[in-house]
This record gives structure tokens, sequence and C-alpha cells, in this order.
């Protein structure tokens, strides 16, 4: 019988090759010279289409901003509990496996966003400040779904003995992922394509994450039941 992780593992894999093709697809076709300075952005006329159709908002920007920030602080919230066992227990390898899993995963988010900082594959539609700003893919909203999503996961197993709240968190990290989404895409500060990018690579980063984490509880259970 095939374990569980196995298909969350496959399904990743299938995400990341995705991503991977979607970026190269973006790096070289239809690239024209469209963005400030004429920084160069591929699938250009789709870019354009929909950045003429939206136009900039900063109201949007400046809210999801804030979201960003209730993200960030979710994901110290659950720092802070792993921390919190390692002084109480005085080792690492007493703190909970769900928690130091978490942790892999934000070093893990946290390098990609680096590496598309310093790998650029296009700049901002707009420019925020006197210099050109690497656009791809949209960092903010890889950020959030990753935060949120990963939170959701964190959720289930915190809250669930307490359907009420784990109902409420569930909605409310739900709403943060969607109005953020929707929302970087309406201010104007990234490309179409950018957004997408970024919900391509947080979606196959969580599949992994959820992978993990099926791996994990599948081998808890092997330990607990030796006959399974």
């Amino acid at each position: 019988m095939q374990k569980r992780y196995t298909k969350y593992f496959i399904l990743a894999s299938v995400l990341f090759l995705c991503f991977t093709l979607f970026t190269v697809i973006v790096a070289t076709v239809d690239v024209q010279p469209i963005g400030p300075q004429q920084s160069t952005v591929g699938l250009a006329t789709v870019n354009q289409a929909v950045f003429s159709f939206f136009g900039v908002n900063r109201l949007w920007y400046d809210a999801t901003d804030y979201l960003g920030i209730a993200a960030i602080a979710t994901a110290l919230g659950f720092a802070v509990c792993g921390l919190a066992q390692l002084i109480r227990r005085k080792s690492i390898k007493k703190v909970d496996p769900r928690i130091l899993l978490l942790s892999a995963f934000y070093v893990a988010v946290l390098a990609f966003y680096v590496f598309f900082e310093l790998c650029v594959v296009n700049y901002r539609p707009v420019l925020l400040s006197q210099a050109l700003e690497a656009s791809y893919p949209s960092s903010h909203t890889m950020v959030v779904v990753c935060l949120m999503g990963a939170a959701m996961l964190q959720f289930q197993h915190v809250l669930r003995n307490r359907k009420g709240w784990l109902l409420a968190a569930e909605t409310v990290s739900a709403l943060v992922i969607v109005i953020t989404v929707v929302g970087r895409l309406l201010s104007g500060v990234h490309w179409f394509t950018d957004i997408a990018a970024g919900v391509l690579l947080s979606v196959a980063l969580l599949a992994l994450y959820r992978a993990a984490l099926q791996y994990i509880e599948e081998r808890a259970d092997t330990l607990t039941d030796p006959q399974e």
C-alpha cells in the first residue's frame, strides 16, 4: 500500500516542475522592454494588458503589506512556542517534531526569497524607490501563502479538539491568503506572472511541507503500532 506521504512528494515534484517550466517561459517568451527604465519582462503582451486594466492602487499595496506583517507575526508565534519548548526541555531532540519541521520550512521559504532577490527574472512594473526592484515571483505573495498555509496545517493539529476555534483560525488564514493574492494583483506593483508564479511556488513548497509532515505522522503511528 502506497504511503500518503509518497503521494504528497509526487505532487510537490510535479508542482516544482511546473514552476520551473513557467519560469523558463516567462524568461524567454514574448520578452519586451515594457517596464520602468526599459526593463524587460516575458509574456509582455499578457502582462501589459493586465497591468493596464488594473492600474496602480497604493491602498491595496499598503493593505497587503499589513497582511504580510500579520503572517510573519503568526510565524513568530510558532517560533516562540518552539523556543519555549527548547528552553523548558533543555534538548532540541525533545522539541515537538512538527515545530522543528516548521522551522525547516521557514528556512526553505527564506532561501527561495533570497535566491530570487539575487537571481532577477524581471523587475516591478512601477518604481517604488529610485532603483529597479526584483519582482518575480511575488515574494510577498509567496511568504504570506506559505506562512498562513503552514499555519493552517498546524492549527489542524493544535486545535483538533476545538472545532469552533479551528474553523475560525482556518477561515481567517484563508482570508489573509486570498486577500493578499488578489490585493497584490490589484495594487499594480507586480506583473500578473509574478503573482501566478508566487502562488505556484508557494503551493509547491506547501505540498513538500505536507509530505514531510505526513511522513512524521505515519512514522509516529508505525512506532506506536509496529504491526501497521
